[in-house]
Parts: structure tokens; sequence; C-alpha cells
């Protein structure tokens, strides 16, 4: 018996349903903290990352991931850190694609940063991955160098031709960030609607201690929708991907245009995702410190039947919402580990 609805069966297991009704239907999973790039609203120049020893193996994350295909995951997202430049990476993706093809599973994607596609676009299309989200704030190489520090953005635009050229659908993932990029919104939009791409705006997010104040990077994209308005029509439309974003139509382009709103308008009323770190680590919610170790029930037993206690236990206690504030008398992060640590 396969169902994917309210509490219904998946698998022959009740699916995973959270103290408001939510199903967790999508989990984000890091397969490792570590980037080749070092955006300044996303972590220090200066970063310490966890000892491979540490990092749950691909097996593990396999059994993990699996698990919650079990209890009702629909879709599956990898990330990071940099999720490409983990070491053998595809062989997760060949491992996970079995749930694509059996059907227990929708959607395998990813998120990266763009530098490694070049060398895995092909290899990911091989393994069932139609759709990738690509972080890019700017399409300037000066700006772009200053924002990931050790980026480059020739190398980040091959690896989107490339992904192309393999029939990965793109969405382009632009961190609207104030007195920085707020020129190259209009110019964003034509460049990704001209080759077909989606492109979603993102608030900068109190995660992780940075160099700087996050307060002088944040930008409402209430003001950037304002912004947008003296350019383009934009329509509301009823097209959702599972993930946090509400999107608009702009007329002028007939391209579809997201905003990530975790400040100004926050999405957790409809969340059906968890994440999960590289270390095991189940965080219910972005903005909140609760989580649960899959680690220890994972390497307890070769069955998952604690495995399967911990998540039931995790869900039963996921928020409802979170608590995140940017404002000049909040100094600290809402919480302190960085969003590379956690996962996309």
């Amino acid at each position: 018996m396969t169902q994917t609805s309210g509490n219904s069966l998946i698998s022959g297991r009740p699916a995973l349903v959270d103290p408001f009704g939510r199903q967790i239907s999508y989990i984000r999973v890091s397969v490792t903290d570590r980037c080749d790039f070092r955006c300044v609203y996303c972590m220090s120049e200066d970063m310490t990352f966890l000892p491979k020893r540490d990092l749950l193996t691909f097996e593990e994350l396999d059994r993990l991931c699996s698990a919650f295909v079990n209890r009702g995951t629909r879709k599956i997202r990898i990330s990071g850190g940099e999720p490409l430049v983990r070491r053998d990476i595809m062989s997760l993706f060949r491992s996970l694609s079995r749930h694509l093809t059996t059907g227990a599973l929708e959607e395998l994607t990813l998120t990266t940063n763009g530098s490694q596609l070049e060398r895995y676009a092909q290899q990911l299309a091989d393994c069932g991955v139609r759709r990738i989200n690509v972080s890019l704030d700017t399409l300037m190489e000066d700006r772009f160098k200053t924002i990931t520090r050790w980026g480059d953005l020739k190398q980040v635009l091959a690896g989107i031709d490339a992904a192309q050229k393999a029939g990965l659908q793109i969405k382009i993932n632009a961190v609207a960030l104030k007195d920085f990029n707020e020129d190259e919104f209009v110019p964003l939009i034509r460049w990704a609607h001209g080759r077909g791409m989606d492109l979603t705006f993102i608030e900068v997010m109190p995660m992780g201690e940075v160099d700087g104040q996050r307060v002088d990077q944040y930008l409402p994209l209430s003001q950037v929708k304002a912004q947008l308005l003296d350019t383009f029509h934009l329509d509301d439309i009823d097209y959702a991907t599972g993930g946090p974003a509400r999107y608009v139509r702009v007329r002028e382009t007939q391209g579809r245009l997201g905003f990530i709103t975790p400040l100004t308008h926050n999405f957790c009323e409809g969340c059906n995702r968890v994440r999960i770190t590289c270390t095991g680590t189940l965080y219910m919610c972005l903005g909140q410190d609760d989580a649960a170790d899959l680690r220890a029930p994972l390497r307890a037993s070769s069955t998952d039947d604690l495995l399967l206690a911990e998540m039931e236990r995790a869900i039963a206690r996921k928020p409802k919402g979170h608590d995140f504030v940017i404002d000049r008398t909040t100094q600290a992060p809402a919480v302190m580990r960085h969003m590379s640590v956690t996962g996309g």
C-alpha cells in the first residue's frame, strides 16, 4: 500500500506528521560543511571545518535518507557547504537514484554554487536529477570575487552552460544585499529568464557568526518587490516546488520569479521540511536550536528500529516556526551554527 497524503501509510508505515498536522515530505541533507567559496553572508573567511571522521559515510547517508523515504519523504535535496566538493559524491546520487526508479521518491536534487557543475552536470542528469538550484548573487566579476572571496564567475557560468546542455532545469538563487547588488536585480531577471531559468531572491538569514553585521547586509524583499514594480508587472501565480518560495510571473519576460522571505513574511505555516547535517544531526526548524542525534541510533543497530523511533520523537517536537530577527539591537545570530553546517 503506497499513499502520500495526510496520515496515510507509506510502504506500510505511517507518514511522519508534526504536531501541527504538517507531513514531512521533504528533507535537505548536508553532505559536507566544506565549501570552495567563503561568501560574506554565509561564513567567515577563516573557517574551522569538521574533521572528516565526524561525517556520515555515504552508506550511512543513504540509509538515513532511505529511512525518511520509507516514512513519506518524496523530495531529497543534497546540499552543503558545497556538496560537489565532497570526494566521490556521485556514488551517493547513484545509490539514492534507485528510489526514483521505484517511484518511492519524486525528486532528487541539489543546491550548488556552480563551481563543479561543468564536471558533474551530465552525471547528475544520468542519476535522474532533473532540477538544480545554483546560488549566484551577481553577474559582475569584481563583485563576485568580493562576495565569494575565492570564487571564479567564469567557472560558475561554464557550469551553468554544462548543466543546461545536460538538460537540467536551473533555478538561480540570489541573496538580496543592501548597497551591493540592488542595481542588478532587473539585469539578473532578464538574464535568467532569457536563458529559460527561474530566479529566486532570498533575504539574508541570521545564522552563524560572520565578519561584519548582517543588519548592514539585510534588504527586505518587500522593498525589492516595490523596486521591481517600476520596471515589471508581477502577476501572482499558483506555483510551488515544495520549498519556501512564493512565486510570481514577470509579464514582460514570461519567467517565474520567487521570493524567500524568512524575516518579512515567514514561510513557516506550510513547512514540510527538516534538515540533516553531515554528522547526522536532525534540525526540525532552520531557525531553532532544538535537534536530534540520528547518528547514534544509526550506528547502534543494523536495523532501523532505533533510528525510526528517534525520528518519530524528533518530528513530534517540530516547532510551529522560527524566531529570526535582524536589527540593531539584536547583535547575535538567531542560531550560532552556519548555514553551511545546517544544509542549504
